[in-house]
């Protein structure tokens, strides 16, 4: 997405260009983090409890068992293999 712009107001409002409003699925009663930096300003949209519903559900939930030699079933346990992998 390209750079935007926007004005604060009086009263130190400022309008996010619907543009972004609709890319971050921003909707009247959406919550925003601000943090100061060195370099400015950064808005973060603060996750609603239904979004942390849905993130936890997406998070493979398996049991990884070892033999005594430290070996674990790569079939049975294919989210662990493949971080496994992923963090040779």
């Amino acid at each position: 997405m390209k750079m935007m712009t926007a004005k604060v107001s009086q009263k130190g409002q400022v309008v996010i260009p619907a543009a972004i409003r609709k890319a971050q699925n921003i909707t009247t009663g959406t919550k925003l983090s601000f943090t100061v930096t060195n370099d400015g300003i950064t808005i973060k949209k603060v996750p609603s409890s239904l979004n942390w519903d849905e993130l936890i559900k997406s998070i493979p939930n398996e049991k990884v068992e070892f033999d005594r030699e430290g070996h674990y079933d790569a079939a049975k346990a294919p989210y662990f293999d493949e971080w496994m992998k992923e963090n040779e």
